[in-house]
């Protein structure tokens, strides 16, 4: 097509007109200043001091220059004084004196327009105000031509250069590309669905996590159905001009339209698409316009327009009402974590193009990895190769994939921190106490690796590893991590006589839960089934100011004993399983100050005089969501 706008080579051709102006400029100027040379500093004398100087000779030379209006006088006195002078235009006497007393110069009378000099004075001014106005209309939307264009979309459009991404490099979402597969089959062939009287979803909204894959998820979407792809951000809707934002809206889908069928993608859609009225005050008034525009026109669609909205945000329960009814955006696809599989699947689509030694197995590392989204998937393996280059090896081995691993979590290696005996070994005793509770308590999770190397703000850790994907946590397993997170502070407690700001983290944590535990999933006894107040995550939505509490001071009193009660129990627990099993810690003590790192079957063989001490403490309510999805490790913050 003729008007085919494409973003690849976009900047190269503003780069090539960018150059054009300066040059063009730069050669005006060049010329202009050829040609009117700024005069020296000069002496401005009246028309009679100038006749008196000449009569005493004292004048050297002169010359003049006529003009319509004016006739203007610069030369030099015998003394080399620079000046000018004003003349009458008509002075016969005027020319002889100068002869008479030898005066040189040029007496001719030379004709300047007044247009041609005023068009020297303001040329430099013109360029540079047309120079200005080609930088904002580039700046503001330029590919529509307009100069000024704010109100323009700036969605990029890919056409013939849309992504060449297809629904084989997205690994780990079978739901969501079966999913999308209608709105796919819909874009090739509407027809089929029009002759059986079928309305394919105006709109989809992806929702997931960040990370998870949702925009490379569109644009897999546009690379199989290979239409037309409009791409743009919620917040390059918004701007501080009033109705700014609802004009993009509109001319985002008068493009849609003149393409069609095609794909519009709005990423981030929460930027634009919050509830009404939820901000202090009574809400933002350019972005409720906005979003007023976007709904109105979701609505304007025929039914077989043949224009799919896509949509991908990772606060749903932040969008308005409105904007999620049907015969708008009418399907929710979820692009949730990756299972094992999905993992598995993940990071051979990466692993594609990096030499992996034979050794790497993708699904252990799977396992290993149980709670990163694709894209931690990806910064661990990239991870991986620079380690490799680092090290000057020509190949990724399992041990870089380990280390990789361990930064992904923890972070860095601090090995410029240095740490004293006294705190090793502190150190030492704290995350030996995390293994060994864990190791004891925990069934279906196993220790994997103990560390007391320091980490990003972690002085040590230790990495538990879920032996398959979980979806509910039960109250005994609840209880359980809470004496695990407990372990290291027992351990200091038991072995050292006292503890150390080292436990920060795992306290939080573990009050974290047991207050889950009592307010939202009613494990309870004491209090009951019941769940006490709303999320205080609420604070950041922008729908309340502060957390709402539906419950008495005296339930609030109770709730905080509850959960002290729990939280001393489990502290209890973790004291009694180190105090049954102190010879495995203190060998397991000696071989992280000997080795600082224990994993594999060295950590297996320190671990095994370890009592299974699982037993089921009290009933068991139905299952519910966990608190927290991914990895329990355990961390030291430095102090």
């Amino acid at each position: 097509m003729a008007d085919q706008r494409k973003t690849g080579g976009s900047n190269n051709n503003l780069i090539k007109e960018l150059v054009g102006w300066v040059l063009l400029f730069i050669i005006i100027w060049g010329a202009y200043s050829l040609f009117t040379q700024p005069a020296a500093p000069a002496t401005q004398l009246s028309y009679t001091e100038f006749v008196a100087k000449v009569r005493a000779g004292e004048v050297k030379e002169v010359s003049f220059t006529i003009s319509d209006v004016v006739q203007t006088g610069t030369g030099t006195l015998k003394d080399g004084t620079k000046f000018t002078t004003i003349a009458p235009l008509y002075d016969a006497s005027l020319y002889p004196l100068l002869v008479e007393k030898g005066v040189q110069g040029d007496f001719s009378k030379v004709q300047t327009s007044i247009w041609v000099t005023l068009l020297l004075d303001i040329l430099p001014y013109v360029i540079i105000i047309g120079l200005w106005l080609f930088m904002m209309q580039r700046m503001q939307g330029g590919q529509n031509n307009q100069v000024f264009g704010f109100g323009k979309s700036r969605a990029q459009l890919f056409m013939d250069n849309r992504p060449r991404v297809t629904f084989k490099d997205v690994a780990g979402l079978d739901e969501a590309k079966e999913e999308t597969g209608e709105l796919i089959e819909y874009l090739k062939n509407p027809k089929k669905f029009s002759a059986m009287g079928a309305k394919i979803p105006k709109g989809a909204l992806l929702v997931g996590p960040p990370g998870c894959g949702k925009t490379l998820l569109a644009r897999a979407i546009s690379g199989e159905a290979k239409v037309p792809f409009f791409n743009v951000s919620g917040s390059e809707f918004v701007e501080m001009f009033v109705g700014v934002g609802a004009s993009r809206v509109r001319d985002l889908f008068t493009q849609a339209k003149q393409y069609a069928p095609c794909i519009v993608f709005i990423d981030e859609i929460d930027a634009v698409g919050r509830h009404r009225g939820a901000g202090i005050g009574g809400g933002n008034d350019e972005r409720e316009q906005t979003l007023n525009q976007l709904l109105v026109e979701m609505d304007g669609f025929d039914a077989n327009r043949g224009i799919i909205v896509l949509a991908a945000t990772n606060r749903p329960d932040v969008l308005d009402p409105a904007l999620l009814r049907p015969g708008r955006f009418d399907r929710r696809i979820v692009v949730d974590l990756p299972d094992a599989k999905g993992r598995e699947e993940i990071l051979k689509v990466h692993a594609s193009g990096k030499p992996f030694a034979p050794e790497v197995r993708f699904d252990t590392i799977a396992k290993e990895t149980a709670g990163f989204t694709g894209a931690d998937l990806e910064n661990l393996l990239n991870e991986s190769a620079l380690l490799a280059v680092r090290r000057g090896k020509t190949t990724i081995t399992m041990d870089e994939v380990e280390e990789a691993i361990d930064k992904v979590i923890a972070g860095p290696q601090k090995k410029s921190r240095v740490i004293s005996e006294d705190e090793r070994r502190r150190i030492a005793y704290h995350e030996a106490g995390h293994a060994v509770v864990g190791k004891a308590l925990a069934s279906k999770e196993e220790v994997h690796r103990i560390s007391i190397v320091s980490r990003g703000m972690a002085l040590g850790f230790t990495l538990q590893l879920p032996t398959e994907d979980r979806y509910m946590r039960t109250r005994d397993e609840l209880l359980r991590e809470v004496a695990g997170l407990l372990g290291g502070s027992a351990s200091e407690k038991l072995f050292l006589g006292s503890i150390s700001t080292g436990p920060s983290n795992d306290l939080e944590r573990a009050t974290d839960i047991v207050h889950r535990m009592i307010r939202a999933y009613g494990m309870s006894d004491k209090l009951g089934p019941l769940t006490y107040g709303k999320s205080s995550d609420l604070v950041f939505l922008g729908k309340e100011l502060s957390e709402e509490r539906n419950y008495s001071e005296a339930t609030a009193e109770e709730i905080d004993a509850e959960a002290r009660r729990l939280v001393e129990e489990q502290y209890q627990r973790a004291t009694e399983v180190l105090e049954a099993n102190r010879d495995a810690l203190e060998h397991l003590v000696a071989l992280l100050l000997e080795k600082e790192t224990l994993q594999g079957a060295e950590l297996d063989e320190a671990l095994s005089p370890v009592k299974d001490q699982t037993g089921e403490s009290g009933d068991l309510p139905t299952p519910v969501a966990p608190p927290q999805a991914g990895p329990t490790v355990g961390v030291q913050p430095a102090s």
